[in-house]
């Protein structure tokens, strides 16, 4: 009787699933074939079963043939993550770019200059990338917030943060 209720249990899960076994291979062989790493395929599969999901609850008929229709959203989804990817490595060739110091021949550094390298170099990853491209950059906060692919309010907090550290640095320093 249990192995029974057991077993039941099992099949309602998988009627619960908007994806069987064969659309969630389907999946993630497009997801594969466009190039997203493994460890980022079980991600791809449930992004696509949560648009299923959202697309039912948000009361629209459900696509003729889920199959063909969940393949288009996980080749758009990895196009999405090669974007993302060709972001951040561009954003870390300008914070590398930013981060070098153009020490001309024959001019002293700046014992300021140095100690904000230092600071710099301190802070958090995330923390850093908001600092140099406000001040460095000088890019607004929403430019920011869209080259980063996070919330305004979020760049705000990271940057109070960081200039928050780097102020304490600096008079740690008693360079300020």
């Amino acid at each position: 009787m249990l192995r029974r209720k057991a077993r039941r249990g099992r099949r309602d899960d998988a009627q619960d699933d908007p994806l069987d076994a064969a659309q969630e291979r389907r999946v993630r062989a497009v997801l594969a074939l466009g190039g997203v790493p493994q460890a980022d395929l079980l991600d791809g599969v449930q992004q696509v079963r949560l648009r299923l999901l959202e697309r039912a609850a948000s009361g629209r008929e459900a696509p003729r043939d889920v199959s063909a229709w969940a393949a288009v959203v996980a080749s758009n989804l990895a196009m999405d993550w090669h974007r993302a990817k060709r972001r951040q490595e561009r954003l870390g060739e300008r914070l590398a770019a930013l981060r070098q110091l153009e020490h001309p021949s024959g001019e002293e550094t700046s014992v300021l200059s140095v100690a904000v390298a230092q600071g710099l170099d301190e802070l958090p990853d995330a923390q850093r990338q908001v600092l140099v491209l406000r001040f460095f950059a000088d890019l607004p906060v929403r430019g920011i917030a869209e080259e980063l692919g996070i919330p305004e309010g979020t760049v705000k907090s990271r940057l109070h943060t960081a200039v928050r550290a780097l102020r304490a640095r600096l008079h740690e320093d008693e360079v300020v």
